[in-house]
């Protein structure tokens, strides 16, 4: 006989919505898999950075031998606003593409996700500011991520901040989801050192924050578990050796689990505080919710339910068995979180990244009106986020 705890959450809708391929070379398929979609016409949205590595050559070298039409959109900047969205759209129906394929880190895919959105259901980006605002189909999507953290390639969400108030716009829709993620760990050799850190970061923040939101389900913690499992030793082992492909694979799947946990259960506050920094204060993502990750874990593990979360997570990775004695209680996870940081050579409070005390306020301020705050297990008020940002300054 099942269990309570064993049977699938009554009213539990959970559905896949992206094939994954994945390995060393698996971006040579692209062209065999974008004439699959019935695509004779391709955008290919992607950044300056990832051009200087090479690799949107590389994919519209496979596209053009295919005699697929290709047209091509390389201006994605980093935390890309309604502006950038508004141009790609622009090319996309000049061009009347018939498939978009997103090449890069987390701001190209949402980007690829926002011009979508425009193309196929009108109006602006900011029309779809919250969850299933799109009446019409959208086209297919491939995801290619470059870096491993964000997550994006398995998600129906585009953050995407609005050009005039700078305010992060989560649009999201089912319909949006890439319907093809294409997940080759060469493609991440190229990323610089902090780059790799930073989604580094912000992949585990999502293993840990999805294992915990008043969402949660059966599945998502299985994800979070599992993604959690293969980011956690592999953080590390990506900066000490950035050749190891076999960590790589790791990573990217990890952060494609991470992707797959928020669909089912969202994320926390540290998403929340970060997102303030972010917009404030210039502070890269995944140095902000690397931040504020260890003092919302404390904040949370307040909850002795959720403190058991937290322990059963740590020690679903065998690689943690040898820590010591302290192994999988909540002050060690916070800790060793502070020492990953350390070893990435990342900021550990906020004073290092020139947040000084007279912003806290209004830091706290936003922080409340962050959507994700209201998925964090324990409830969180302006006066709770300032005494958290007052424990990182």
């Amino acid at each position: 006989m099942a269990t309570t705890s064993s049977l699938l959450p009554a009213g539990l809708n959970y559905h896949p919505r992206t094939r994954f391929i994945c390995g060393p070379g698996s971006v040579n398929r692209i062209a065999e898999l974008s004439a699959g979609l019935g695509a004779c016409r391709v955008l290919l949205v992607t950044d300056p950075g990832v051009e200087e590595a090479g690799h949107p050559a590389e994919v519209q070298e496979l596209l053009l031998s295919a005699g697929l039409e290709l047209t091509l959109f390389d201006n994605v900047i980093e935390n890309p606003t309604s502006r950038e969205v508004g141009r790609c759209v622009e090319v996309a129906k000049s061009a009347g593409v018939e498939l978009i394929i997103g090449l890069g880190g987390g701001s190209a895919l949402d980007t690829a996700k926002g011009c979508n959105f425009v193309l196929t259901n009108g109006g602006h980006i900011r029309d779809y500011w919250g969850h299933g605002k799109a009446s019409e189909l959208m086209l297919p999507m491939i995801a290619i991520p470059t870096t491993a953290g964000t997550g994006s390639e398995s998600q129906s969400y585009a953050l995407i901040s609005d050009e005039d108030t700078h305010q992060k716009m989560a649009c999201g829709d089912e319909k949006a989801c890439p319907v093809i993620a294409l997940l080759d760990p060469e493609l991440t050799v190229t990323q610089p050192r902090n780059v790799a850190a930073n989604t580094g970061m912000d992949a585990l923040s999502h293993a840990l924050e999805s294992s915990v939101t008043l969402k949660r389900n059966l599945i998502s913690s299985r994800l979070s578990t599992e993604s959690f499992r293969l980011l956690y030793p592999n953080f590390l082992a990506v900066l000490r050796c950035p050749e190891n492909l076999q960590a790589r694979s790791a990573m990217q799947n990890g952060a494609a689990l991470g992707g797959l946990a928020i669909e089912n259960s969202m994320l926390g506050a540290a998403h929340a505080m970060a997102n303030p920094l972010t917009a404030r204060c210039g502070i890269i993502h995944g140095q902000a919710v690397g931040l504020a990750l260890p003092a919302v874990i404390r904040y949370n593990a307040q909850d002795p339910e959720i403190a058991g979360i937290y322990h059963e997570m740590v020690n679903s990775s065998n690689n943690i068995h040898e820590k010591g004695s302290a192994l999988g209680t909540t002050e060690w996870l916070a800790d060793e979180l502070v020492n990953m940081l350390k070893a990435a050579d990342m900021p550990t409070c906020l004073s290092d990244v020139g947040v000084e005390e007279h912003m806290l306020e209004t830091l706290a301020g936003d922080a409340e009106q962050q959507w994700t705050g209201t998925h964090n297990p324990r409830p969180v008020r302006k006066k709770d986020f300032l005494i958290l940002y007052q424990e990182l300054l």
